[in-house]
């Protein structure tokens, strides 16, 4: 049995930080539960951090990957046996910071596309202070990079929402090329997706990770650093100011 996912029931899921579940697996250093909140590392997004508290008291979380069988690494000592009821809370700053930088990387990666003659988004990597975009095929100079933020803040502006649905492959080809979502990269196999849209169609993307529900909440971004990584890509660096609206956390058990 695959753990349920909790954060990929709707957007709204995402910003629930306590969580009831079951031990369906364990093993000296780890725990699979039969459903989760926490996200594993992927897609670029870094895992949620918090704690799992069990019969045996309160024990952090260090560690979150799997596909399928999503593993909570608890170190050595976790005590938890498979059958155990626990409580999983959430570190709600790290996960609501994660939330503002993925959907602020959709938003720049679909803006940089169009005001830049197609360019791909050909790597990503969340983190909590900063995160990073690297480009294919561009050379930024400071103009560029000027227009982008500026371009990206006036959006912001806006207050779209942001939305997710489920939609067939050739669905999403029919509004936005595939070299915009980067469809192949996803195995060919795979024909329903999960999919992230901001605002009308502003962006739609196909997306695992966790988002915020108005682009409001991304408050203001900076460019921090620019870098060449070769073969014409180039990475960029952002930051986030404190938002003007901040989402509370929803904190009854699920």
């Amino acid at each position: 049995m695959a753990t349920t996912k909790l954060y990929l029931e709707n957007i709204e899921a995402a910003y629930q930080t306590k969580f009831s579940a079951k031990v369906i697996k364990s093993n000296e250093e780890s725990v699979v539960l039969d459903r989760t909140l926490f996200y594993p590392l992927g897609g670029g997004q870094n895992w949620d951090e918090g704690t799992i508290s069990g019969p045996n008291g309160s024990i952090e979380i260090r560690e979150v990957r799997g596909r399928e069988d999503i593993i909570h690494n608890l170190g050595t000592d976790h005590q938890l046996e498979v059958g155990d009821e626990v409580i999983g809370e959430i570190d709600w700053e790290r996960r609501y910071s994660h939330m503002r930088m993925h959907t602020a990387q959709h938003l720049v990666s679909g803006i940089a596309y169009e005001l830049f003659n197609g360019v791909r988004t050909v790597g990503n990597q969340i983190n909590t202070t900063h995160s990073r975009i690297d480009f294919n095929p561009i050379s930024f100079d400071e103009n560029m990079l000027f227009e982008l933020t500026e371009k990206t803040n006036e959006i912001i502006s806006l207050k779209h929402e942001v939305t997710d649905l489920t939609m067939m492959r050739n669905e999403i080809n029919t509004i936005m090329p595939p070299e915009r979502t980067n469809m192949d990269l996803i195995p060919s196999f795979i024909d329903e997706l999960r999919v992230v849209k901001i605002g009308d169609s502003l962006d739609l993307c196909p997306c695992a990770g966790t988002h915020i529900s108005n682009i409001s909440e991304i408050g203001e971004i900076s460019i921090i650093g620019k870098k060449s990584k070769g073969k014409g890509t180039q990475r960029i660096t952002y930051e986030l100011s404190n938002s003007e609206f901040l989402r509370e956390k929803k904190s009854e058990i699920i």
